[in-house]
Parts: C-alpha cells; structure tokens; sequence
C-alpha cells in the first residue's frame, strides 16, 4: 500500500496506465501504432506545423476561463527552449490524458473552450522531441526517445509482435511521441504563472521558426482569445507585451495594447457578437463529437480611432477568418470575423457545409447590425466592394451581405434620420452645388448629405440612386415653391457643371414653372416684365432671377432682346386677329421706342395690329403716319389707312415709322430667292415672274436656278397715281430708296459665277413709272447718242443721268441692244414712218443691230429701208438685206443696207433674205478676156487682174455697168472694171482711186501719194 502511495505520488498523473493501455493497443493491433503514428506525423508536419504559439495559447485560454480568471501567458525563447506558462487551472489526469490522446479532447461538452478537436497539442511535434508540462500538481514528460525505449522494451519483451516491429522499422525507430505520457520530476514554473509548457527545440532551424511564429504574435491573439488579458513575448531576452481591457477607450468595446522596444501601440476595437445553437440538421455532415456541440458564436472586430471612425487594421492581424484562432480562408475586410466555423481536418481552412453556410448569414445580418454602431461616414468604410479572387468564403460573405445591407438603415439622411441605402438617395452634382442636399431634404427626404462623394467605392456598391442635375430637374419639374427658393437653389447650382440642367424648371411672372431656361427673358434693370402677359412672351419672376439662368441659355429682358423674342413676334403677327390688340400694340411700340428697333431689324414689325383713324386695326404696313410724303402721291384707291391720331400723340411718329407705318416708300427685302418657278414662294412682288424671266433670258437658263443671295425691293409702287410719279421718282432718287433702284441685283449662278442684273425694282420701274407720261423706257437722256434722238423723245431734266439710267431711259444704242427688251423695242420704232431716222444713222443703226444674237430678237413685219436712194418703212417680206454692190442695178426691192460682211447675220436677225439669194445672175452680153495694165497692181497687190469686156453689159436682161459673175469680173466701162476688180480683191476702199489710175495711168504715182495721206 505504501509502495502504491509512493508511486502514485511519483506519477501522479497515472502515465504508466496511460503508456500501458496504448502499448497494448499497439502489440494487439500494430495497425493502431501506424495510424497513431501517420496521426501525429501528419499534425505535426501538415495542419498545425506553424501553430505552436497559438495552440499553446489557445490550451492557457482555456486554462484561465476554467479558473473563472482573466488569463496571463509567457512565451519565451532562450536558447533551444520555448516556454509558454500561464496562469489558470493547473494540469489534471484528464489534461494529460486529453494531451496524449489525439481527437479525443477532454473538452467534449465544455461549450466555452476554444480547444475543440483534441488535436492542437500535437503542434508541438513539429519543433520538438522534448516536451514538459508541468504545473503546481505535477509534471509530465513527452520525449522522443523514452517513447522509442519503451517500444524497443515492448518488443524485446515479446518476441511475437513481428508486425509491430515491422512498422517501427519501417519509420526507422520514430513512435508517436504524444501518445506515450511519462512522469517528470521538472516541476518549476517560472513565477506568477500556474502552468509551463517547455520545448527543447529539435534544431535551429526549428528555433528560427518559433521566433518567426513569435515576431508575430499580435493584438489578433487576444481578439480570439478572450480569456486571456495579457501576454509577454520575450525572445534572448527581449520581451514585448500585448494586453486586453474591456473598453479602455472613447466609443469602444475592447482596447489591445502591443507594447515592447520599439514602442507601444493601442488599438482600439469595435465588438459586435451573435450566438446561438445549431440544429441537428444543420450539423447533421460533421463529426459525431462536433455534433455534441451545438453552440455557436461569433463576433466582429473593428479598429476604431479616438473618434469612433474605423482605423487602419494593425499589420499583424491578417485578413482571414478565425476559428478563433487564424485559418488560411482568407476574408479581406476592415473587420476581423471570429466564429466557430467547421474547419476542415488540417484545421487550417473552413469547412463547407450547412454549419458554415449558417454561419456566414448569421456573421452577414451581425456586419448589418455592426454598421449601425457607427456613424454613417465612419460606416461606409466597412462596406465590403466587389473582389475578385477572394476565396470561397469571401465571395460568398460578400454575396450574402449585399442585399441585407441594402436594407439596413445605417446611412443617414441630410435632415440626419437614419436611412437604408436601398431607400437613399445621393445627389451627383458632378462636382459643386454645396448645400443643394440641405435645400432639397424637404422634397426629398432620403436624400443623403450633400458632402458625400457620389463616387465613393462603398456607395457605388450599395447601389444607391444617384439623382444626377438632369435627374434633379425632372425631380423638380411640378415643384411649388416661392421664387425666393429657386433664387437660393439656382446659387446652390452655380458652381455646378451646368451640362445637364438644359431642363432646370423656372418660375415666370405669369405664375407659371417652365422646364428649361433657354430663351427664357430675364428682367433687368432697362426693361421691367409688366407687359409681357400681352405680348406672351416668358419671363423669369424678377424674386428667381440668377445669374447661372444666364449660362443656361436665358436672355436678359432688354427692349432688344424682348422684341427679338419668337412670341412677340408670334403676337405681332397674330395681332390684328387678337381680341384686343392695342395691349400688344402699346408694348411693342414702348419696347421699339426704348431699343431703337425697327423693320429694317424685324420686317415682321410691320404686321403690328395699330388702331386706324376710322376706329378700326390694321397692320402696320398698311397704314400711313398723318402728314406722311407718300399720302401725296398715292391713288385715290390705294388700300392704306391712317394711323390714329392718339397713337401719334402718345408714341411719336418716329416710333410708328420704325413698325413699318408708311412716311415714305418703305423697302422690302427677301433672302436666298431662287429665280425658279416656286419665285413667289420666297418673294411676291408686282411681276416678279417675268422679272425672273427676263433675269433668266439675261444670264442663260441653267438647270438648277440661279439665286439671289439679298432681294431689295421698294414696296407699294404699284399705288402711286398716274399723275403723281415725278413726286415718286424724287422721293425714290433719295437715301435708300434710291440704292434700291439704281444697286444691281447680284445673281449667283450654280457654277459659282456672280452675275449683276438690274434690280427687280428698276425692271418695274421701266415700263410702269411715267415721266412726262411715258415709261422711261420710252425716253432718252439728253446726251444720249445721236442715233437715238429720232426714235425717242428727250426725258424731263428732273432725273438726273444715274437715275435715269437705271429707270431704264435710253442713252446709248449699245446698252438699248443689251436690254432684254431693246432689239424689239428698237425695231418696232425703226418701224414706225412717223419717226424720222436719216441714212448715216440708220446705216450705223443696222450695224449695230448686225451684232446682235437673233434668238433674242423677234422678226419684224416691217422695217425701215432704202429704195432708189430713199429711206422707206416696207414689208419686211418685200424687203432684201443687201450683201454685193453689183447686186444694186439689178434690184427694184426695198434695202437694208449695213457693212457686206454684217449682211448675213442682219439677214438672220431680221429673218430676211440676201440679194443674192433673189437674184438670177445671168449674164446675156458676150465679152472678151483681157488684163488690166500693170499699174493696177499698185492698187490691187497680187489679185487676179484679168476680167471680160463687154461693150455693153446685160445681166438678167438690165444693162450693168459690172457684175461679178462665177466665171469671173464683167465690165464694160472703166468705173465699172475699178468696182469690180476692187470687190473681188477685197479692196473696195480702192475703186475711186482704181478708175482714176485706168483713166490715166501717168496719175497712178501721185494718187497713191495722195492716199497715203488718208
């Protein structure tokens, strides 16, 4: 008994039983040995060969919660010794039964142990072959080599555990170490601790490895750990610190401390835990220990600064989960997740399953509720954002996470009321617009703070509406605010990117809100909005006017501007079918008063509805200002009013001018008119088809038609009375009036040619203004060239020479050629016997008209000729154009004479025939071959100076002086030889001189001389 006692005490944790029983276990069923052995070898070298620190750590938490005290833990390091002592429950038979014992922990049922699985002693094979646990009950003893004895003992003693022996050999002696407790007699622990955990490091590599694990060694360790409050890290000496109290700062739940040579670093940390029991469905894929234990928790963990917000995570704390302790599934976010995930059998990575899928909704709804503990700002920084290859787990925390957050109210309003960001609104300004956020929370009352970044990662991934500037101004668009309040919201706009609020609503005078501030009037200090409602125009309230309207396209409300606005215009022109247009005639009439606009401006000015002296409206084109120039030389019938006089009085008649009321002649102008057949559609005027016409006869009709690029035209000539035109042409001979008759019209043809034409009104003058009763066309100036003098009768001095010349009067026979109508005009006068026309001008008058392109003249039926020596009006189908001399005996027709080598072309334009072409030409008289004497040639060069002599001459039965017949010249006198051989050498100039040189050819020198004096 004492024996029993004795031994009891020397092993007093019963590890001989413990050897014992596993050594039988080994020699009944060598497979067992193999299996522990793989066991241990694979703890060691795979899931927990860099766990040590953290597995001792984990068994002192346990240790300090058993003792219901806060833990403490040494982790030293000297020389090839590692350390851990901590304090709490000191070692039990069951402890060390549980240590050597794999996946069978003794913890079975404590729910609140971080140690588990029965496994994370065995970390300690992986740097080690000596190991002692020793507490103030006892020590134990793990060593290698005693473990190998005792095998060696095993087999020594039994010589038929060949199988056994063969796996020891196998493994070259090695035996699970763990697996084989002996008794220690090394039970020191160093001061103020219960328990110590000593390793004899198998090398130095393994010590390397441990000061790697303890370099570490960080704040995440007492995050995982909450039964330990402080642990010392000393490595050769040097020692750094972590410590825990509970809250220990500002706004947080937990501080760890970090403290050593380098310096001491505290971080303070945000806690939010959940926890619960699974069911048995849910554990129903785990192991049959783990399914006893059905509790489950977890917690986050975030670094917060002094003011709550959430601070960088400290470097030692790596981005995974922990279970509690670290694993290899990574989760990267701003917080650390704690949580009694089902790890896989290495114990280094989360298991999936219904267990882990639990978890992460439970950890997805407690990041929700984590959020709410901090301020919206500080909270948008734990917004998990999108990540591409995270792992597994990440991904679908992430995934998990993302609807509830939506949902979850941790975001705050701009009026400060929490919202969710599925409900919130942002506003994205595109930079600027400072308190438009504060402006708007009472219309919308999700909108969140103006000074958020609508770009900002975490609301980009919440998915939060953005509400753009153009979004903004739909938003508005049936807003009913004072103007006072689009005032502030347009300077809250201001600095703003004005791209998208093209359709910003704004208030009007009128009491109307308008999408859009393009080309809205914005009143100013020259022009105030208390007409507008006549005139129709839109017009922003004087209490909301802002300069950033103007950038967006609105105009300040000048006279000018207000004038030149389309619904004025609309209003002028719709005026005189108005219910009452003398509220739009007042305006208008202020507004050309104050900005000096007139028709020349705004033509549609002149269709203002005016009250007329008759108590009647009419526009006012159509009205004459009282006293008015033109008054005095309109018919009787023409179809203008008065302007009443009351509207003289009080607007001035300078004004009424100004919208087109009649002083004088007014002036119309029309852009781009084409001089096709569609001519009115851009301008209609008195003829101008046939001034097109007549434009097109001038420059060619191409197939595209011409345009003119500006049509000036004087208006309602049409109206002046027969008798009044000198009064109208010297009104018209003035200023503007006059530019617009005498400036041609520039025609730009489709090849890119300009072409300048008379204008449209100087063609409409020419033929229907009267001067001395007649169109102008009709007279010609006094110094117009001589041969016009019979066919025209002088114009009246009144018009002067320019003037005149534009209204068409005729001044030179080559410019009545180049006018459309003149060919015509110029026959139809030769024509008539009444006009006296002398031989010399109608001898240059045919020359002229010789010239002329006959498609442009009609064929007269009677012209002005010569018969026997006297100038006669006949028919023109009597009527011959004389192309020879030698034609003239023969002929009894009437002649139109002109230079020979014209005669053709005049026949073509007069469409009358040659002499030639009517004259047989036969010869009857014979004659005799002879040559002229030599002297000839001085007057005739080297032509052909034979002839037949005739003594008398007859030719279609009339005696002749000459003919020229195809066989050659035909004379019988010596004039007749001269004229004959002159013609045919093209030398007719020469005959006189020819007959006298024939007459006496002693003469021939000195009349020779005698012309070289011509």
């Amino acid at each position: 008994m004492a024996e029993s006692a004795t031994a009891a005490a020397a092993d007093p944790f019963q590890t001989a039983e413990l050897r014992r029983r596993v050594l039988a276990a080994w020699a009944d069923a060598p497979a067992r040995f193999r299996e522990d052995a793989n066991a241990e070898e694979d703890f060691a070298l795979g899931g927990y060969r860099d766990r040590v620190v953290v597995e001792l750590a984990q068994n002192a938490a346990d240790a300090a919660r058993r003792s219901g005290g806060p833990g403490r833990l040494l982790l030293e390091l000297s020389d090839d010794r590692l350390t851990a002592a901590n304090t709490g429950a000191p070692l039990t038979p069951e402890g060390v039964e549980s240590l050597s014992t794999l996946r069978a922990s003794t913890k079975r049922g404590d729910e609140g142990s971080a140690g588990r699985f029965g496994v994370g002693f065995s970390a300690v094979s992986a740097l080690s072959d000596d190991v002692t646990v020793a507490s103030s009950a006892g020590a134990v003893h793990f060593s290698g080599a005693q473990a190998g004895a005792a095998v060696a003992d095993l087999l020594a003693a039994d010589g038929t555990h060949e199988d056994l022996a063969l796996e020891v050999q196998r493994r070259s002696g090695h035996v699970p170490m763990l697996r084989l407790p002996f008794p220690s007699d090394e039970t020191r622990v160093p001061d103020g601790y219960d328990t110590a955990v000593t390793l004899v490091l198998r090398d130095e590599d393994s010590a390397q490895r441990v000061r790697e694990l303890l370099d570490r060694t960080g704040e995440a360790l007492l995050l995982a750990l909450d039964g330990l409050a402080e642990v010392r890290v000393r490595v050769d000496g040097a020692e750094h610190v972590l410590t825990r109290e509970e809250g220990g700062a500002a706004d947080a739940d937990l501080t760890t401390t970090n403290s050593g040579a380098h310096g001491e670093r505290t971080t303070a940390w945000r806690l939010l835990s959940r926890s619960g029991r699974f069911s048995q469905e849910v554990l129903a894929d785990r192991p049959a220990e783990e399914r006893e234990r059905t509790e489950w928790s977890l917690t986050w963990a975030v670094p917060v600064d002094a003011e709550g917000r959430v601070a960088p995570m400290p470097s030692d704390v790596e981005p995974v989960v922990h279970a509690p302790t670290p694993t290899d599934t990574a989760l990267d976010l701003p917080a650390v997740l704690f949580g009694t995930f089902p790890l896989s059998t290495d114990r280094r990575g989360v298991q999936s399953g219904a267990g882990t899928d639990l978890l992460l909704m439970e950890a997805a709804n407690a990041y929700c509720a984590l959020l709410r503990r901090f301020d919206a700002r500080a909270a948008l920084d734990l917004v998990p954002g999108a990540k591409l290859g995270g792992g597994p787990v990440d991904s679908v925390f992430r995934t998990r996470v993302a609807e509830p957050l939506r949902d979850t109210p941790f975001l705050v309003t701009e009026s400060g009321m929490p919202v969710a960001p599925r409900d919130a609104v942002l506003l994205d300004s595109g930079g600027g617009a400072d308190g438009l956020a504060g402006l708007l929370s009472e219309l919308v009352p999700q909108v969140l703070p103006g000074a958020w970044n609508p770009r900002h990662p975490a609301l980009v991934a919440l998915k939060v509406r953005r509400l753009g500037l153009a979004d903004l101004a739909d938003l508005l668009s049936d807003t009913d605010r004072a103007p006072a309040w689009w005032a502030e919201l347009y300077a809250t706009l201001a600095t703003a990117d004005t791209t998208d609020l093209g359709a910003l609503p704004v208030p009007l005078v009128d009491g109307r809100l308008v999408r859009g501030p393009r080309s809205l009037l914005m009143p100013t200090g020259d022009w105030h909005p208390t007409d507008s409602e006549a005139l129709g125009v839109r017009v922003v309230h004087p209490e909301a006017a802002h300069p950033l309207l103007l950038r967006l396209g609105t105009v300040e409300a000048t006279a000018a501007t207000v004038l030149a606005d389309p619904r004025t215009e609309a209003a002028v022109r719709d005026s005189l079918d108005a219910d009452d247009p003398d509220p739009i005639a007042e305006a208008v009439l202020d507004l050309v008063a104050s900005s000096g606009t007139g028709t020349d401006d705004l033509s549609w000015l002149s269709e203002l509805a005016l009250r007329d002296d008759e108590d009647g409206y009419s526009v006012a084109g159509e009205l004459l200002v009282p006293g008015a120039p033109l008054a005095d030389v309109l018919a009787d019938d023409a179809p203008f009013g008065t302007v009443h006089q009351d509207l003289v009085d009080r607007h001035g008649a300078e004004v009424l001018r100004s919208v087109g009321a009649l002083w004088e002649f007014g002036l119309v102008r029309a852009e781009e008119v084409a001089l096709g057949e569609e001519i009115t559609d851009d301008f209609d005027g008195d003829g101008i088809e046939d001034w097109a016409d007549a434009v097109l006869e001038r420059v060619g009709d191409p197939e595209l038609p011409p345009v003119v690029p500006e049509l000036v035209c004087v208006a309602d000539l049409d109206c002046v009375a027969e008798d009044r035109w000198p009064q109208a042409l010297a009104m018209l001979a003035e200023g503007p009036l006059r530019e617009a008759v005498t400036s041609p019209a520039r025609v730009l043809m489709p090849d890119g040619r300009v072409e300048d034409v008379p204008s449209y009104t100087a063609w409409w003058l020419r033929s229907r203004a009267r001067l001395a009763g007649r169109a102008p066309v009709e007279l010609r100036a006094g110094d117009a060239e001589p041969a016009l003098a019979g066919l025209y009768d002088e114009a009246p001095t009144t018009v002067d020479r320019e003037f005149a010349r534009a209204l068409g009067v005729r001044t030179t026979v080559a410019e009545l050629l180049a006018d459309p109508d003149g060919p015509d005009d110029l026959l139809t006068r030769l024509a008539d016997p009444a006009r006296h026309v002398g031989r010399v001008t109608l001898h240059s008058l045919w020359t002229a008209v010789a010239a002329t392109d006959p498609s442009l003249v009609s064929p007269p039926t009677r012209v002005r000729a010569v018969r026997e020596g006297t100038i006669v009006v006949a028919d023109a189908e009597d009527t011959l154009v004389l192309d020879s001399p030698d034609l003239l005996p023969l002929l009894d027709a009437p002649l139109v004479i002109a230079p020979a080598a014209l005669a053709g072309n005049l026949a073509d334009v007069l469409d009358l025939d040659l002499a030639s072409e009517a004259v047989t030409g036969r010869v009857t008289s014979a004659g005799r071959i002879r040559q002229v004497p030599d002297e000839a040639e001085l007057f005739l060069g080297s032509a052909d100076r034979t002839y037949l002599h005739h003594q008398t001459l007859t030719v279609d039965g009339t005696e002749t002086e000459w003919f020229i017949g195809d066989d050659g010249v035909h004379a019988s006198t010596t004039d007749g030889l001269a004229r004959g051989l002159c013609w045919r050498a093209g030398e007719w100039s020469r005959r006189h001189l020819l007959a006298a040189a024939l007459s006496d050819p002693s003469a021939a020198a000195r009349l020779l001389a005698e012309a070289d004096l011509d």
